[in-house]
């Protein structure tokens, strides 16, 4: 079994930046079996299509809009993730829903593909997470952690380090 989990967004722009904030948190304090890859997806775009193809389960984390309060979290999966290619201004603009669709062409869609995302505060230019996201990113890592543990995937916490006197 090979599974992906991938942060996606941008930390320029304030709570976009989540999913990379997540991932990065979980890198941290977790360590998994060699078939879990974490991966910072960033705004990588189309360049994610290698970094999917192949897998099994894919998990993805991102700032998602669903019309709800900030910091709201919900999970969509599989065919409920809209995969549709929407016009664009420039390359720059190549979202997740381009990226499924894309890999869809070309069939490397995951067998199992599930979102979570939290409803964003500020995608204003900044490189802080407002309070709202920040004070819900332990609830995204378990939301995260509970998704791998149902996929029997063991995660093991890392004891922190213990400093010398």
């Amino acid at each position: 079994m090979s599974i992906a989990v991938v942060g996606l967004g941008n930390i320029l722009l304030r709570d976009e930046g989540v999913g990379v904030h997540v991932v990065n948190a979980i890198k941290g304090k977790y360590s998994f079996s060699p078939e879990v890859e974490i991966i910072d997806g960033g705004t990588l775009g189309l360049d994610l299509l290698h970094l999917i193809g192949g897998r099994e389960k894919l998990l993805l984390i991102d700032a998602v809009n669903f019309n709800k309060e900030p910091g709201y979290i919900g999970i969509v999966e599989d065919d409920h993730i809209p995969s549709t290619l929407f016009a664009k201004l420039s390359v720059h603009h190549i979202g997740l829903s381009d990226v499924l669709f894309a890999a869809k062409l070309l069939d490397l869609t995951p067998a199992k593909v599930r979102l979570i995302g939290i409803q964003p505060e500020s995608l204003e230019v900044g490189l802080d997470m407002t309070e709202c996201i920040n004070g819900k990113i332990e609830a995204v890592i378990d939301t995260v952690i509970g998704t791998l543990k149902e996929w029997n995937i063991e995660c093991v916490l890392l004891s922190p380090l213990k400093s010398s006197a």
